[in-house]
């Protein structure tokens, strides 16, 4: 995600860093060199007959266009403010879990540290960091999403994780388990049980909204069309302005074809807000301020850093 502030004046025509001209580049070169080219010949005949196109075509095909453009992109942030609105329930839930479990399991003395594994209120709370570390590493098609996990899990823990496809839903059934074991032994009545179910169940709700994200992306022909359209309008473009604006052509054409083709590809960014470009969700930075927060809850002093952005890119 990009984290800078908003500049002012020239700047704003000057930036690199954050701008979506590195991914259209190539595709804006060629569509100015095309208007190069047709305002260098004039729009030369073709077989001795000299083709006129006007601009009305144009005129009625770029307003659709960028109607739709604008519904397809409307569509993308939507996906991309409702992956963050979960991952922000992910963060309230797991605070909630760590102060339920702290004051709502009956234990005779407090954990004898933040670190003990061997005390179920520091497992849940524990395993609740490595449950939106592993989901953060499936979002983002990691080989092995147990990576990392080991010191927040029990050796047993972790290893029963091996083969697992759904690391992080197997983390919540070990998470269901002890929770059956607290209440069976006495630590916790129905009513107390109940309640810390409903978080761990709030939890796994907003994993697997992110999972059908993740998933489900805009209908490929719906995406399909609007490329095609927004390329062949664009590099047809010069044809219908050479004959009424001249040696203009190229400099409209570029203004043109760098708002549709930058709509077109910034559209396509946020489609998926799971990734690690730079317009992406900063899961890192979410993952290690829920570790700060559950660990500072447990007492414990030496707490990581969180993650600040790098390049005015937070990961």
């Amino acid at each position: 995600m990009i984290v800078r502030e908003r500049p002012s004046g020239l700047k704003l025509f000057f930036l690199l860093r954050g701008s979506i001209l590195k991914q259209i580049r190539w595709a804006l070169l060629a569509n100015v060199l095309v208007a190069l080219l047709v305002t260098w010949t004039h729009g030369a005949p073709l077989f001795h007959q000299k083709i006129i196109v006007t601009t009305i075509p144009f005129t009625l095909m770029g307003l659709p266009l960028a109607i739709f453009l604008g519904f397809r992109n409307s569509a993308c942030y939507e996906r991309y403010w409702e992956g963050r609105k979960l991952w922000g329930d992910l963060l309230l839930r797991g605070r909630n879990l760590a102060r339920q479990m702290l004051s709502l399991v009956d234990l005779p003395a407090p954990p004898a540290s933040a670190r003990d594994l061997e005390d179920v209120r520091v497992r849940m709370v524990l395993r609740a960091v490595a449950f939106c570390q592993a989901l953060k590493q499936q979002l983002r098609g990691a080989a092995d999403a147990r990576e990392g996990l080991q010191p927040l899990l029990r050796q047993a823990d972790w290893l029963a994780l091996a083969g697992q496809r759904n690391v992080a839903a197997a983390l919540m059934m070990q998470m269901g388990t002890d929770l059956n074991d607290c209440r069976r032994a006495g630590q916790l009545d129905s009513v107390r049980a109940a309640s810390i179910d409903a978080t761990l169940s709030a939890l796994t709700a907003s994993a697997a909204g992110c999972e059908r994200i993740k998933s489900s992306p805009l209908p490929f022909s719906y995406t399909l069309l609007l490329h095609r359209t927004a390329y062949l309008y664009c590099f047809l473009l010069p044809f219908g302005l050479v004959d009424s604006i001249g040696f203009m052509t190229p400099f409209v054409v570029g203004i043109v074809a760098y708002t549709f083709f930058g709509l077109d590809a910034l559209g396509d960014e946020i489609e998926e807000p799971f990734g690690t470009e730079a317009n992406d969700l900063p899961l890192e930075a979410i993952c290690r301020s829920i570790e700060i927060d559950l660990r500072q809850a447990l007492g414990e002093t030496e707490l990581p850093a969180p993650l600040q952005p790098v390049d005015f890119v937070l990961m």
